[in-house]
């Protein structure tokens, strides 16, 4: 199990999910003093990504936070770098794999089974209710939980 309650970037993932950021733009910017581009940037770069894609309910947003912030933080840029590539995908492949084993899944229509299988563009309004009903706060804070984990930060 992944330690969530030692992490010092889960707690920023959480916040940053409750001020309105969505879960995989939580995750990057929880991760902001590990790279070198600016708050504002990181989070258009990653706000295509809550909703699992778009709210199409696939990849977990904060597992699609994960693998970008990773990127940012020690991600090849070289076309020809095939090894840099592969590691970068096994690392994702251990990320995702570590989400999974935490919660079951990192497929954003499972994890909210039972919530919403809602796909419309518009996201539900941040009320209390909202809050009482979804663990994306928690998913958050458990991947920039993993992520700091796997990276040793």
């Amino acid at each position: 199990m992944v330690d969530v309650e030692n992490s010092k970037y889960a707690p920023k993932a959480e916040a940053l999910f409750r001020e309105g950021y969505n879960c995989a733009q939580s995750v990057v910017l929880a991760f902001a003093d590990k790279y070198d581009i600016d708050f504002d940037t990181a989070a258009k770069i990653s706000s295509s990504f809550g909703g699992g894609l778009g709210r199409l309910r696939e990849v977990c947003g904060c597992v699609s936070g994960m693998s970008l912030a990773l990127g940012l933080i020690q991600g090849y840029y070289k076309p020809k770098d095939i090894e840099g590539k592969a590691n970068q995908y096994k690392m994702v492949q251990e990320l995702a794999g570590a989400f999974k084993e935490e919660n079951g899944s990192y497929i954003c229509r499972e994890l909210l089974s039972g919530i919403t299988g809602d796909t419309n563009p518009k996201p539900e309004a941040r009320t209390t209710e909202y809050y009482k009903k979804r663990p994306c706060p928690k998913l958050c804070g458990i991947a920039a939980a993993i992520l700091e984990e796997k990276l040793g930060l």
